[in-house]
């Protein structure tokens, strides 16, 4: 069998079989992640970002794989948690942005679209690392050129570029050294090497082992947590905005000649009639989400444009009164006085434990967003949060380095003005938000944020999920770590010596104050020893405790 032409229905099922592989094998990748810590999640997030991609793209199954191809770079930009799921996306984005004015595709076409992605992808992360999913992509993508000089054949082609992956995949532990040490490959590249295997199975007729995976899909992850979130918070009469509302509007050509089409337009016009609107459009489609008390009248308004399809109205009234029983902890929580008039500034922040996320607003942010260590929140859920804070201009607190590049394509997709304060850990969140001055203007409170997150250390305590060698330490699974400013620099096999052991390396004749996060793992007879330790080592430091209740990691330190 040869395939010298590609259309949107074959690319489809591409993406679809891609996809499915990624989530048998998200587990395997999840794996694969250097740190022995009890989250690493790079296969969650890819599947995660992956399967938005591919629900996008089976809404949107046509013969024009141009317009496939934007529906896959639409649902995996929105969808996109954690830094390999951003790189993902925009893999696919410049993928996506090479094929659009095409109804099908050849051979060489293929392997110049995997080309573009890797260029959109590089320009996306501010200091690329060689011997990661990059490097993978890259080599990947220069065989596919290479082979598209010698070969139409599209099944050869997507051959070479797997080959190639597999073989790139194996060399970046000599391109970064913390690799080789640890004996593993990267985490994100074997990701990417599952998605091309999809991609080369479907094109062979073959089907790849659906393996089963523990793993949620992403309509129990976004779309559940997204309808439970407020409604654990209010009552249901306080629901202004009662019908959630998603639908799509084809584009018709005599709609436009009396109605021409502006997003920016039909987003302000759209925002009248309620909120948690999001609006996503291309040449041949928009794509709207809102809550609204008026659902018919926005459906209206939509058919000026064209044809509705994809209609789904939900009454979340009702809703409300079936879900919140069964909730426990709400994806996005905010202040139940958020006002209903636009506010000068929000925050919106992450954080992982009700104890935590309680901080956060006591100091105040708007809105906390649950994630972090185990689960990082998509674009998306960012966008939401920042839309649900109703502020003129809204700073981003991601306290994870791995949700920073999520929050940074929340700013390209959404309209709001939104700025992003780099917070890689907690202790840095709160003294970013700490440093914040409602009166300020905006270029003086980011340079005041920014400036506060250097002027904290973070410690962490956790346990390890298996037996490895990094840093120079021999570590074994079950092991409590003390993790010193993201270097692992302690083992013991007792939590509370471990912290003990950490705090020793860290605390010097600087430091004024220690703050003591402790997880849901601590008792309170361990809190007291470590402080009795604390006190009686460094008499003169002042310190705070607070019960986080953050999970896999027994406590959180704050240095100043």
């Amino acid at each position: 069998m040869s395939i010298t032409t590609l259309d949107g229905k074959r690319f489809a099922e591409m993406v679809i079989q891609g996809a499915n592989n990624l989530t048998a094998n998200a587990k395997m990748v999840d794996a694969l992640n250097v740190f022995p810590v009890p989250d690493g999640d790079t296969g969650t997030n890819m599947n995660l970002s992956m399967t938005s991609g591919a629900k996008e793209v089976k809404n949107n199954v046509q013969e024009h794989i141009g317009k496939v191809g934007m529906a896959l770079s639409k649902g995996l930009l929105m969808g996109a948690r954690g830094n390999s799921g951003v790189i993902l996306s925009q893999l696919f984005r410049g993928f996506s942005k090479f094929i659009e004015s095409k109804a099908k595709i050849t051979g060489k076409d293929f392997a110049q679209a995997f080309e573009a992605g890797v260029e959109t992808a590089y320009k996306a992360v501010m200091k690329p690392v060689e011997g990661t999913i990059l490097t993978v992509a890259k080599d990947a993508a220069k065989k596919g050129v290479q082979s598209a000089q010698k070969n139409t054949d599209i099944i050869v082609i997507m051959e070479d570029i797997v080959k190639e992956a597999k073989a790139s995949l194996k060399r970046t532990p000599d391109l970064l050294p913390v690799l080789k040490e640890v004996g593993v490959v990267d985490s994100g590249g074997q990701g990417l090497v599952c998605v091309y295997e999809g991609f080369l199975a479907e094109l062979k007729g073959e089907k790849l082992p659906d393996v089963p995976s523990a793993l949620p899909s992403m309509d129990e992850m976004v779309n559940a947590e997204h309808h439970k979130s407020v409604q654990s918070h209010i009552n249901t009469e306080d629901i202004v905005f009662g019908y959630c509302t998603e639908f799509m509007v084809k584009f018709e050509s005599d709609k436009l000649s009396k109605n021409p089409f502006n997003e920016d337009n039909f987003r302000n016009v759209l925002s009248e009639y309620g909120d948690s609107l999001l609006v996503v459009s291309d040449e041949d489609i928009v794509k709207v989400h809102i809550h609204s008390e008026q659902p018919g009248e926005v459906l209206t308004y939509g058919q000026r444009y064209g044809s509705l399809i994809n209609m789904k109205i939900e009454n979340m009234r009702q809703q409300h009164t079936n879900i919140v029983g069964d909730t426990k902890t709400p994806l996005v929580t905010a202040r139940p006085e958020s006002p209903k008039s636009p506010q000068e500034y929000g925050i919106v922040t992450v954080s992982m434990g009700e104890g935590i996320a309680n901080l956060f607003r006591s100091i105040g942010a708007h809105a906390v967003i649950e994630g972090g260590q185990t689960m990082n929140p998509s674009t998306e859920d960012i966008v939401k949060a920042v839309k649900q804070v109703n502020a003129k201009k809204v700073f981003i607190l991601p306290n994870n380095k791995n949700i920073i590049m999520a929050a940074e394509q929340a700013v390209q997709v959404s309209d709001e003005d939104i700025y992003v304060i780099p917070s890689k850990t907690v202790p840095q969140g709160l003294s970013a938000l700490l440093a914040f001055n409602p009166t300020a203007d905006v270029e003086t409170n980011q340079s005041a944020m920014k400036e506060a997150l250097s002027h904290v250390k973070t410690g962490q305590i956790t346990f390890a999920v298996r037996d490895t060698q990094i840093d120079g330490l021999e570590i074994e699974k079950d092991d409590f770590m003390g993790i010193s400013e993201g270097k692992i620099v302690i083992k013991n096999k007792d939590k509370v010596k471990a912290a003990e052991e950490l705090l020793e390396q860290m605390i010097d004749e600087d430091t004024e104050i220690l703050t003591i996060i402790y997880g849901e793992d601590v008792s309170k007879e361990s809190v007291n020893q470590l402080t009795e330790f604390v006190e009686e080592k460094f008499p003169d430091v002042e310190i705070e405790t607070h019960n986080g209740g953050q999970p896999l990691y027994s406590f959180i330190f704050s240095i100043e």
